[in-house]
């Protein structure tokens, strides 16, 4: 089948990543993937078309172009689609309307980031929530990323037929933990070989709350930080750890890809020129450490955000063999506690979060081995994810689920929580059905 996948931009960010990993996967189970971008064509839009799926960009101007949905109808009537997949709010209202005007009937729309007040960073008005409402229901399937997000669907008034759950992937073996690497990120950034160092990954908005974050390792001497990510509060967050004495032992590292590599802890495969990111003679940042580089080097992962869709994050710093504490995050909070034993949930409460600093520092020179890799990470392997996705878009087309593989790798592998098996909350029937009850 031919599935136009649709989506806001591509940059780094959780949902984008997500696509990507998902369009090396989704051709073994007989999926066929174009991908449009309505902006902003980045960094993930050139690994996407360096893994070989065609990537166009629409030049959208902004919410209000609507000289762009004409070319978009163009666009999907041109390429024959048996689906739309629509990922982001943009893009969801805009390709809701284009698929249908280009008579492609079967549109599925992937929900990756709503929180109770916010979707995807802007404030949820009224009007948000009207404009979605109204579009979402010229589609076929919505799915959301976790049990949280499916709950608050149904609670906007999504209808349980529409609705089902396909939760966010992670390739954990781009994560192992590899002592090299974590030689190498660790001299190319400064930090001492017993230094204790606690990672954030993700992007530098409020509501992740990175704020809370610099204020502990600030408050806890002899740890040092860093921040993988970029957004707007970046400036606000190198002030903060300014005036609070800790300039030096915050690092703000920028956009860090967290596509494949090729296992040296950079993000474009090279090792540095001059010990501090950047190619001789350029100025770029051309070799900052990727998201598992990061990881290597760490000792602590800390997720702040106060409220995550999914909490993939976490999921990287499981991989990676790293103690990981949070302040929410659906994936683990929807398993099982013994399935995630190096993961711990914390609150806001004022000296909480530098008190779990100052317990995890203490812990990890006592011991600082790696942990294994819990089970909750095998549970959301990307391999099941796309597995799952490609039995959506054939139960919207009326066809009939892909049997089972009898043995084997993880590619189409149909674990406990399988649609095939036994519903669970975190991967509950792979068509729109009505949402189990959540463990």
């Amino acid at each position: 089948m031919r599935v136009l996948h649709l989506i806001t931009g591509l940059g780094v960010g959780g949902a984008e990543e997500q696509l990507r990993l998902l369009l090396r996967r989704l051709p073994a189970h007989g999926v066929d993937c174009d991908v449009v971008t309505l902006t902003e064509p980045g960094s993930v839009a050139e690994g996407i078309r360096a893994d070989g799926t065609g990537v166009t960009h629409l030049g959208m101007g902004g919410n209000r172009d609507l000289a762009a949905l004409p070319r978009l109808v163009r666009l999907v009537r041109a390429g024959r689609y048996d689906v739309v997949h629509t990922h982001l709010y943009r893009a969801c209202v805009y390709g809701r309307i284009a698929a249908r005007l280009a008579g492609v009937r079967t549109v599925v729309a992937t929900e990756h980031s709503l929180g109770e007040g916010v979707l995807e960073g802007r404030a949820l008005t009224p009007a948000v929530r009207a404009l979605y409402l109204a579009t979402e229901r010229l589609g076929t399937t919505t799915v959301a990323v976790s049990a949280t997000v499916a709950g608050r669907l149904r609670r906007w008034g999504v209808p349980a037929a529409r609705l089902c759950t396909v939760p966010g992937g992670i390739d954990a073996d781009r994560f192992r933990f590899d002592a090299a690497r974590r030689t190498r990120v660790r001299e190319l950034l400064g930090l001492a070989p017993d230094a204790f160092v606690v990672a954030g990954v993700g992007r530098l908005v409020h509501g992740k709350r990175f704020d809370a974050l610099v204020d502990a390792v600030a408050a806890v001497p002899g740890t040092r930080l860093l921040l993988a990510g970029d957004g707007p509060q970046a400036a606000a967050l190198r002030a903060r750890a300014e005036a609070a004495g800790a300039a030096t032992r915050v690092r703000l590292l920028g956009e860090c890809a967290g596509g494949p590599h090729d296992g040296t802890g950079w993000s474009d495969g090279t090792a540095p020129n001059d010990g501090a990111g950047r190619s001789a003679g350029t100025g770029e940042r051309d070799s900052v450490p990727d998201v598992p580089g990061v990881l290597a080097a760490a000792d602590l992962l800390v997720s702040p955000s106060d409220e995550e869709s999914f909490g993939l994050a976490v999921l990287e710093g499981l991989a990676a063999g790293l103690p990981v504490r949070y302040a929410a995050c659906p994936a683990v909070q929807d398993q099982p506690p013994e399935r995630a034993p190096g993961a711990r949930r914390f609150t806001h409460a004022p000296g909480e979060l530098t008190a779990v600093l100052r317990e995890a520092r203490a812990a990890h020179l006592a011991d600082p081995r790696r942990l294994p890799v819990p089970d909750v990470v095998r549970e959301y392997h990307i391999d099941r994810c796309a597995a799952r996705l490609a039995d959506v878009y054939r139960t919207a087309l009326g066809l009939p689920p892909a049997p089972a593989p009898a043995a084997g790798g993880e590619a189409g592998r149909r674990g406990p929580s399988s649609p095939h098996r036994t519903a669970s909350a975190t991967a509950p029937a792979s068509a729109p059905a009505p949402e189990p009850a959540p463990r």
